[in-house]
């Protein structure tokens, strides 16, 4: 396993649209991101300087990826 990534809210938000996600809306400190094809997954994203490790490894698994296929990403 791969070490996991220092990100921010902003970056982890343009990581995902590279994949497919756009964002739906924004309520407070919380993006919400939809998947433009099926299944349509929806993800929140907290909009935090940096983002916590199991908070940002639980957006990578639902969003369907692996930690090495999101730091490609970054």
């Amino acid at each position: 396993m791969s070490k996991l990534p220092v990100a921010s809210g902003q970056e982890a938000v343009r990581a995902l649209k590279k994949v497919g996600y756009l964002v739906d809306h924004q309520t407070g400190s919380h993006i919400i991101l939809r998947q433009s094809d099926p299944p349509y997954r929806r993800l929140t994203v907290p909009h935090h300087t940096e983002l916590a490790k199991g908070t940002l490894r639980s957006i990578i698994r639902q969003a369907g990826l692996t930690v090495e296929e999101f730091s490609a990403l970054l």
